[in-house]
């Protein structure tokens, strides 16, 4: 195939073989990711992670005079390590901010200047302890804290967050008092435990007048999207500060079988909520001295006005000056709209972006969010939205947007860049499969008549994740090239209301894999892909599902010579068992509802586990590994590579030092897309120009070519 490309003219080109101005160090220097807005009169605050820093987050501030600025020395990163997947990182308090520093996870003060918000002379200080050594001479550990998701206190003296700590081989967590004195660094105990005895905390939330305490909990082996309670508990003042009496707390709302979300407080008495008890995670009102079981619905619809709650400090809506609620909502894409909460209506404002991040933060009119579109990269935003009577004549839906920062300030020309085509597929068993279409797209180039393009199934992680059109530079390094891209909303996704998150529930590796297959064949049926070269990519779950569906019965059956030519695995589960074991504690036991509880059905983790399924018919896989990895060991990619090189399959693994669960640095983001560019090359018989080759082992005489 090759040898034909070269007798054609520069103008018509091969796929995967067309030139391209999106290189992957282009992909890994934009890659900066922005999260966690925060907004209080003229100051935004946000993160955001830098690849070109080695992946630090930075924390940055737009002042009074429209100027960003760093707030920390290059020597901090503020990234918690909570549930591994970390959350909102910091809290402004008077006079500075507070922040969890990744190096030592302890909690620093950050004082600085009113004028330009920038950080003052003077390095940040501790307000926790450092890391101690605890047990006997021959079995010495650590005791370590971790913190997360912050709220000020009532008398403005203390920061009120969830700690996580690993002491004694044990994980245990609490909703803690951190005085802001930094009388903590030095003595542990000032630290005071306010609510404690579940296996998971989040949103810790004082009333108004200080005398209650809201929050989220839920046990193993729940998640928190399958279910969680809303508690509150009654404070008393100890002396020493606000305390609650243990045992004392009320269920206001939840269970095993509802997920409740992001408690803000209307009045002393009643509460804003997030629950899913309709199928779809709508906004409720709750009376916290009502019965359990009667919140007032404020907008019921079939959307989402919610997301799962993998990092701690989300909240998709906010409570504007004037009683009125900003909120995110829809199904695929996301909308900002205006709640009027005593009435219901709902008034979406009209604005440019079609996707919005849960991420919300309101002062007076005024909102912070993260926000993009299939053309307009995730930016950080603040909508002005204008008063319920407003007499400036503008239309009910009309706000003002300022820009504050992009993930990226320069883009190629958009002919370069794939445009997103929804569709709808027919699943098994009726079900149906969301999924989004990305076409090869490069304006300098045609492929050869009769041609047609590779594609790439796209799995999301998670695997609660949904994709959403967005632009998306990475996409785009490949479509630019001729390769087509499919990514997929498969049964358990975010985005589509409960039944459809729970289409996974003890189907994990059947339902996902099928409906990646179904979004592959369905391309290749209507004439738009090339069938004999169609590839699979995912991360973490993702990585899961792509390897289940080269390896496992369905994947292996379901076409004669199996649907897939080339796998890419992105730190994916390889052993159920394994994983089981040795993942971290937010995850330990997530595969009880998505496969079934241990020992009771570990023939079913032998049974659909990649590992031990690899045979000679299996499509060539390329592994790539952070090595310090808390939530997918090494161990998985290891496993899988020492299948395939027993069976003599086509692989490569490429491990990366420094790196954990998502990749961050620069260097290794460039290294991935090459290597992964090149290993659908060499499988699916295109040459990608200006791209080093990938190493593949198991390969006798060079490139594999399996185009057929």
């Amino acid at each position: 195939m090759h040898d034909i490309c070269m007798q054609m003219t520069t103008e018509t080109t091969c796929y995967g073989e067309w030139p391209s101005p999106i290189s992957g160090a282009d992909v890994a220097r934009k890659h900066v990711r922005l999260a966690f807005p925060t907004i209080s009169g003229a100051r935004t605050w946000w993160v955001e992670t830098r690849p070109a820093e080695g992946g630090r987050l930075a924390l940055v501030a737009q002042g009074p005079d429209g100027m960003p600025r760093d707030l920390l020395p290059a020597a901090f990163n503020a990234r918690t390590r909570v549930h591994e997947y970390g959350g909102q990182s910091y809290l402004p308090v008077p006079g500075g901010l507070v922040f969890a520093n990744f190096a030592d996870q302890r909690l620093y003060h950050c004082a600085y200047g009113d004028p330009g918000g920038e950080a003052s002379e003077g390095a940040p200080r501790p307000l926790t302890a450092p890391a101690v050594e605890v047990g006997a001479a021959s079995e010495v550990g650590q005791s370590a804290d971790r913190f997360a998701d912050f709220t000020l206190s009532p008398d403005s003296r203390e920061v009120w967050c969830v700690r996580e700590r690993h002491a004694g081989g044990r994980v245990t967590r609490a909703i803690v008092a951190v005085p802001l004195d930094g009388s903590a660094a030095d003595a542990p105990d000032a630290v005071r435990v306010l609510v404690s005895g579940s296996d998971f905390y989040a949103y810790p939330a004082p009333s108004p007048d200080g005398s209650a305490l809201a929050f989220i909990c839920w046990d193993h082996p729940r998640m928190p999207w399958d279910g969680t309670e809303l508690r509150v508990a009654a404070l008393r003042d100890s002396g020493a500060g606000p305390v609650t009496e243990a045992g004392a707390d009320r269920v206001i709302m939840g269970g095993d079988t509802e997920s409740v979300l992001a408690p803000v407080w209307r009045d002393n008495h009643s509460l804003y909520v997030i629950s899913d008890r309709s199928g779809w995670w709508n906004l409720y009102l709750a009376d916290v001295h009502a019965p359990a079981g009667a919140p007032r619905a404020l907008c019921p619809r079939e959307e989402e006005f919610g997301a799962p709650l993998w990092q701690l400090g989300m909240y998709p809506y906010a409570v504007l000056g004037d009683g009125r609620i900003a909120v995110t909502h829809g199904t695929g894409e996301s909308r900002l709209g205006v709640l009027d909460p005593d009435t219901g209506r709902l008034t979406d404002l009209d604005l440019p972006y079609q996707v919005f991040q849960p991420w919300l933060a309101a002062s007076g009119l005024a909102v912070a969010a993260i926000a993009g579109g299939p053309a307009l990269p995730l930016s950080v935003v603040r909508v002005d939205i204008p008063a319920a009577h407003s007499t400036s004549g503008a239309p009910a839906g009309t706000a003002a947007v300022t820009v504050l920062r992009r993930e990226t300030d320069s883009l190629p020309d958009g002919a370069y860049l794939p445009v997103a085509r929804e569709v709808q597929l027919a699943g098994p068993n009726g079900s149906v499969v969301h999924a989004l279409v990305y076409p090869p797209s490069n304006p300098a180039v045609t492929a050869p008549d009769g041609e047609l393009p590779p594609y790439i199934v796209w799995v999301h992680g998670g695997p609660t994740g949904q994709v959403t059109p967005r632009l998306d530079l990475e996409k785009a390094f490949f479509t630019s090239r001729g390769i087509g891209i499919v990514d997929v909303n498969y049964g358990g996704s975010s985005g589509y209301g409960r039944a459809y998150r729970e289409r996974l529930r003890g189907q994990w590796g059947i339902v996902d894999v099928a409906d990646v297959m179904t979004a592959a064949l369905a391309l290749a049926q209507a004439g738009e892909a090339d069938r004999k070269r169609l590839g699979i990519r995912g991360g973490s779950a993702g990585g899961w599902t792509a390897l289940a569906a080269v390896t496992s019965g369905l994947g292996q059956t379901a076409e004669p010579h199996g649907v897939f030519a080339a796998v890419a695995s992105y730190f994916g589960v390889s052993d159920l068992r394994g994983f089981a074991a040795q993942t971290h504690d937010f995850e330990s036991r997530y595969l009880d509802g998505l496969v079934g509880p241990l020992p009771e059905c570990e023939a079913l983790y032998v049974q659909r586990a990649p590992i031990g399924h690899v045979t000679d018919a299996t499509c060539p896989i390329l592994l790539l590994q952070g090595l310090d990895d808390p939530i997918v060991s090494p161990v998985q990619a290891e496993s899988i590579a020492a299948d395939l090189a027993a069976h003599g399959i086509p692989y490569a693994y490429l491990s990366f030092a420094g790196e954990s669960h998502g990749f961050r640095r620069a260097e290794t983001i460039m290294a991935s897309l090459e290597a992964e560019l090149s290993f659908y090359g060499q499988i699916m018989g295109f040459t990608p120009p200006g791209v080093p080759p990938v190493t593949l082992e198991g390969v006798v005489g060079g490139t594999n070519d399996r185009s057929g």
